[in-house]
């Protein structure tokens, strides 16, 4: 295998789509914020609603398989 990763052009693709997938995700966070009738995170920082909590944590991990499956391929 050798060194073929560290390859400049790979190496900037990776970059590039690792922040568009991040750009992606919290757009789609900001986007879930404003459908639902409460602040999500003021919900789960200030309340400390764990419950609420779990939600956005599964809701974030099923955002991010479709982003790395979207960017994937």
């Amino acid at each position: 295998m050798g060194f073929e990763a560290l390859k400049p052009g790979l190496l900037l693709g990776s970059v590039v789509y690792a922040l568009l997938g991040v750009i992606i995700f919290w757009l789609c966070f900001i986007i879930i914020d404003k459908l639902t009738p409460y602040n999500l995170w003021e919900e789960i920082v200030e309340k400390q609603n764990r419950a609420l909590g779990m939600v956005v944590a599964a809701m974030s991990l099923g955002i991010c398989i479709i982003v790395a499956a979207a960017i994937h391929g």
